[in-house]
């Protein structure tokens, strides 16, 4: 591929639209990563928390709902995977790695169980009317894209100003960060860190109906494609700040829409794996650079019990 090549696509706009679309429900799903470990406490079930989130946002439009009722519908579910996330974590005080892969495998079976008893002789997937483009922004880009890209974009300094600017963000990164010395300034660490659990898998839920209710119009297996733990990583990558999360999930899309163009402009000298293995192992790369330097919540994924030291 000749540099002319390459300076086409970063010159042609589509690129820029399939960017930023791409980069959407990683910006949400980051976000509700951060919030949960800013707390203290890691989130695996991500990854299926999504599944459920595409699934009962997508199923709740087709049976006639809203488009904003099915996002709600998203959130909702992701809630209730965070609650028992935060039940198994912060109250049983179990290993948050077991209790967030046993969400994602619970979300995920329960999800496609769900499909196929409400579609049981369907071989193609059911569609649905999802958000049209927002025509009425004068910015090119963002004019291409649906009302959650606006909505994960305004999450972003929404989130940076709770966290720093707040009393609540105050409690949140305290329990995260000690929560012993929360706990002597009269902060619940348990109710702190449940919201924040709670909270951060609405976000997820919502990243996952974006799939169903924007990028495409309806739901199928496999749709989540390992999106729940690049967002995983890309909190590592932005150092826990909300400003470096968008950057990140930026940066991977750009990847991802780069190698789509190179497949689609390559002339089958390499193979197409080449191409599709690219934004994962730039991102890599990127996360090893910028992760050496990052301060994590010193309280993370250690188990607090109340009036221990």
């Amino acid at each position: 591929m000749e540099m002319s090549d390459f300076i086409e696509i970063l010159s042609n706009q589509s690129f820029w639209v399939a960017v930023l679309r791409i980069a959407t429900p990683l910006i949400l799903g980051t976000l509700g990563v951060l919030l949960c470990e800013r707390a203290g406490v890691l989130n695996l079930g991500i990854e299926g928390i999504m599944v459920a989130g595409a699934f009962v946002g997508w199923l709740a439009v087709y049976a006639g709902a809203p488009l904003w009722v099915g996002v709600a519908a998203a959130a909702g579910v992701g809630a209730m995977f965070g609650l028992l996330h935060a039940l198994l974590t912060v109250g049983l005080a179990l290993s948050q790695h077991v209790s967030g892969l046993g969400v994602t495998l619970l979300a995920t079976s329960l999800s496609y169980f769900g499909y196929r008893v409400s579609f049981p002789k369907v071989t193609t997937p059911p569609t649905i009317t999802p958000f049209a483009a927002m025509d009425w922004i004068a910015l090119p880009v963002l004019a291409q894209q649906t009302a959650l890209t606006l909505l994960a974009l305004l999450l972003v300094p929404a989130l940076a100003y709770l966290l720093y600017r707040t009393p609540l963000g105050l409690a949140v990164r305290m329990v995260g960060e000690n929560p012993q010395a929360a706990e002597g300034q009269g902060v619940s660490v348990a109710a702190t860190r449940t919201l924040a659990i709670v909270a951060g898998s609405a976000l997820m839920g919502v990243a996952g109906s974006f799939l169903t209710l924007s990028a495409f119009n309806a739901f199928f297996f496999n749709m989540v494609n390992g999106r729940g733990w690049i967002c995983v990583a890309l909190v590592v990558f932005a150092s826990w700040r909300p400003g470096k999360a968008l950057l990140g999930a930026l940066l991977f899309a750009f990847f991802d829409a780069l190698q789509l163009r190179l497949q689609q402009s390559g002339d089958g000298a390499l193979p197409y794996q080449i191409y599709l293995m690219l934004p994962y192992v730039l991102s890599i790369v990127a996360l090893i650079v910028v992760a050496r330097k990052a301060s994590y919540p010193q309280a993370l994924m250690k188990p607090y019990r109340k009036g221990e030291r």
